[in-house]
């Protein structure tokens, strides 16, 4: 029954995350170069011992999901994809001292401040490099590019923080 449970929890926060994505968050722009992909946190706090291959097909049918929704032609399939191939890369690279727990998500409570803003701005950050690089086609407009990146990882970043500080347990489950 924990396997169902554990199941039925992540498919609710899919549908959690993708709702609030298309519903209210992708009405907001910060002064037309800040967007914030609010559905990335489904993504980056899955639990930790997800078989990488189930991330991959998560963050492919996610984004598939949200290229319908914008009409981007595979852009949001292609750097949701980036993102979780890079994610267990990240976490190894930010390996604490006494490991990861197999049913630990990601958790600014659990991992601390310094921990979830690294994991946080690497991952957000590659994604929307590689989002908005793929979406301009080229390096013509590089510096408005790069603008839009910095801002839209900052805006989403700050977002999926505050969404870890007021929705996530500050206990590991069982302790």
């Amino acid at each position: 029954m924990k396997g169902v449970g554990a199941l039925l929890i992540q498919v609710l926060r899919f549908g959690f995350y993708l709702a609030v994505h298309m519903l209210l968050v992708s009405k907001l722009v910060l002064f037309d170069l800040g967007w914030c992909f609010f559905y990335l946190g489904f993504l980056l706090f899955l639990p930790i011992g997800t078989p990488i291959v189930l991330q991959l097909v998560l963050g492919f049918g996610t984004g598939l999901l949200m290229d319908m929704f914008y009409d981007t032609g595979g852009v949001h399939a292609a750097s949701a994809v980036l993102l979780c191939y890079l994610r267990p890369w990240v976490l190894r690279l930010l390996t604490p001292r006494d490991g990861y727990e197999a049913q630990d998500s990601v958790n600014v409570h659990q991992m601390g401040g310094q921990w979830f803003l690294v994991y946080m701005g690497l991952l957000v950050g590659l994604h929307h490099l590689a989002f908005f690089l793929l979406e301009l086609g080229s390096f013509r407009s590089f510096g408005l590019t790069l603008a839009k990146i910095v801002v839209s990882t900052l805006f989403t970043g700050i977002t999926l923080l505050i969404i870890q500080l007021i929705f996530f347990p500050t206990k590991r489950r069982g302790r």
